[in-house]
């Protein structure tokens, strides 16, 4: 089943996401290579492709998992959870309609 991984920075972490950056790409190329990865993607902080200085609000990642807990284990896991990017991250279900 898919899931959706919603997660929100914490003020002033953009140099810390910097720094954690390569181990979160790597995990996600993993899923890719699997498969097993929809999308994912930071959201900037300000309306722009590139936000500079303002820096990001979160991410969100939808990928597939065998569980909700699998799904949960993985954010759990992600470089950005242990560099204290985040200052929460949700993990719900997602029902894939379009594109088939």
């Amino acid at each position: 089943m898919w899931y959706v991984i919603y997660a929100k920075d914490r003020s002033d972490s953009l140099q810390a996401r910097l720094d954690a950056r390569p181990g979160h790409l790597a995990r996600l190329n993993n899923l890719l290579q699997q498969g097993r990865l929809l999308l994912a993607g930071p959201r900037p902080a300000i309306d722009a492709e590139d936000p500079g200085p303002a820096g990001f609000q979160g991410s969100l990642v939808v990928a597939q998992f065998d569980s909700l807990e699998d799904a949960r284990l993985w954010a759990d896991a992600d470089p950005y959870v242990a560099a204290g990017v985040y200052e929460s991250v949700e993990v719900t279900p997602f029902k894939r309609v379009m594109p088939v």
